[in-house]
């Protein structure tokens, strides 16, 4: 038998799909095709900001129970020019129903980042990130750990672990091999339902599934690999095939 796999709405299993600038027609052929398996779509970097068409695609992808947020380095770019209060009015304006806070890109002491959580979670769906983008920037296992449970006590959801689009930075190396003490010493403390593994690689996300099975949160996935990702999560691939027999 196939490994059961959970059903919206999901608290474990979730796919997360980058958008980086997808086409109405795009869109609804995301949602035709894999619209029941996903249940986060990341509008990338700032790419809302030019897409002409973005708000009508968010009504789209929220009719098709999908969340919607923008990148956290949009957030990242707002916050820094402390106009907090213009992203919150863009967000609503979009019809965003969630929202991702980040720090990979500046400085922000983790006091402020969980502040803003907690005054962001009062209304949006939260998902905050940790990690940098720099990969020359090493954080400690115990330092990710930590801030991955503060977050999470501020009322972030879900707490991304930062890979980037390349893979190859955060919880993974430069040839994007798994750090597995951290990413077992994140599972320890905060267990599986609460994390969202960013994976943009298939042997990343084998990877992932072999470890942790078929419901097992996975980020950054390009839309045209949703349902091929959903192979990887029940055995039907190679690459974890053995894992379910």
């Amino acid at each position: 038998m196939l490994p059961t796999r959970s059903e919206k709405p999901r608290k474990m299993g979730m796919t997360m799909v980058m958008d980086k600038g997808l086409s109405i027609r795009q869109a609804e052929d995301l949602i035709e095709v894999g619209g029941d398996l996903v249940d986060f779509v990341k509008l990338g970097f700032g790419t809302s900001l030019f897409t002409s068409t973005v708000k009508e695609k968010i009504a789209l992808y929220r009719a098709a129970n999908i969340r919607v947020y923008v990148g956290g380095t949009l957030f990242e770019a707002f916050y820094h020019r402390n106009q907090l209060d213009e992203f919150r009015g863009w967000v609503d304006y979009l019809g965003c129903d969630a929202i991702e806070i980040s720090d990979g890109c500046i400085e922000m002491a983790h006091a402020e980042k969980c502040e803003q959580i907690r005054k962001f979670s009062g209304s949006h769906y939260v998902l905050s990130e940790v990690g940098c983008k720099d990969a020359s920037v090493e954080i400690p296992v115990e330092e990710w750990v930590s801030m991955t449970l503060n977050e999470l006590s501020a009322g972030s959801s879900v707490v991304i672990a930062e890979a980037r689009e390349s893979g190859t930075v955060g919880i993974y190396d430069c040839d994007g091999q798994a750090n597995s003490l951290l990413i077992e010493a994140l599972m320890a403390a905060a267990g599986q339902d609460q994390i969202m593994w960013e994976a943009p690689a298939k042997s990343q996300q084998a990877w992932f599934v072999n470890l942790l099975g078929a419901n097992v949160n996975l980020g950054n996935i390009a839309p045209d690999e949703v349902i091929a990702l959903e192979t990887l999560r029940t055995g039907l691939r190679g690459d974890t095939f053995h894992r379910f027999i």
